[in-house]
C-alpha cells in the first residue's frame, strides 16, 4: 500500500471513529446523553461522593453543548436521602453521620435539580414499607412503582447505569 494510500485510509478511519464517538451520545436516534444512578446505600459520605460526580458530569455535558438526561433513583437506605424525615424505627433511620451532613446534602441535592435538572425519582415500595407519607418527600422528587424495575427500564431505554461505590 502506497503512503499517500495509507493515509487517506487512516483518515477515513478516523472520520469514521469521530463520527462513532459522537453517535455513542445518541441512543434511539435522539441527541441526548442518558446516566442514571442507583443510590441504594445509607452513607452519606458516598452519597456526597455521587453529587459530586454527577454535578462533574453535567457541568462537562453543558460546557460542551450536550444535551443530558440525568437521573437518580433511590432505593431502600436511599430514601434517607429524599426527606428531613428521621425515619426513626425503620431500617433507613437518621444516625448521626447523615444529622451532620443533612443540610448540606440537601442543598447540593436541591441545586442539581434546580440548576442542572437532574431527575429525582424514589421507589414507591420502599416508602410505602416505611409508611412516609409523600408530602415529606423533598420537593420535585417523583415516586415511580418499583426503583428496580425503573432502573432496568431506563437502561433498556438507552441510560447508562451508574454506581457509586
Amino acid at each position: 500500500m502506497s503512503f499517500l494510500k495509507l493515509k487517506l485510509f487512516m483518515f477515513s478511519l478516523m472520520i469514521c471513529c469521530t463520527f462513532i464517538s459522537i453517535n455513542s451520545y445518541a441512543e434511539d436516534g435522539d441527541d441526548v446523553v442518558k446516566v442514571v444512578y442507583h443510590a441504594d446505600f445509607s452513607d452519606p459520605r458516598r452519597f456526597s461522593a455521587m453529587l459530586t460526580s454527577i454535578n462533574n458530569m453535567v457541568s462537562h455535558y453543558e460546557n460542551e453543548m450536550i444535551e443530558y438526561d440525568v437521573r437518580i433513583v433511590f432505593v431502600a437506605h436511599g430514601i434517607r436521602f429524599t426527606t428531613d424525615d428521621k425515619l426513626v424505627g425503620t431500617p433507613f433511620a437518621e444516625d448521626e453521620a447523615l444529622a451532620e451532613r443533612r443540610d448540606n446534602i440537601k442543598g447540593r441535592l436541591a441545586s442539581l435539580q434546580d440548576v442542572k435538572e437532574v431527575k429525582l425519582e424514589l421507589c414507591d415500595i420502599t416508602r410505602s414499607q416505611v409508611k412516609l407519607d409523600l408530602s415529606k418527600v423533598y420537593e420535585g422528587v417523583t415516586s415511580v412503582p418499583s426503583g428496580v424495575v425503573q432502573l432496568a427500564k431506563l437502561q433498556h431505554d438507552g441510560f447508562a447505569y451508574i454506581k457509586i461505590e
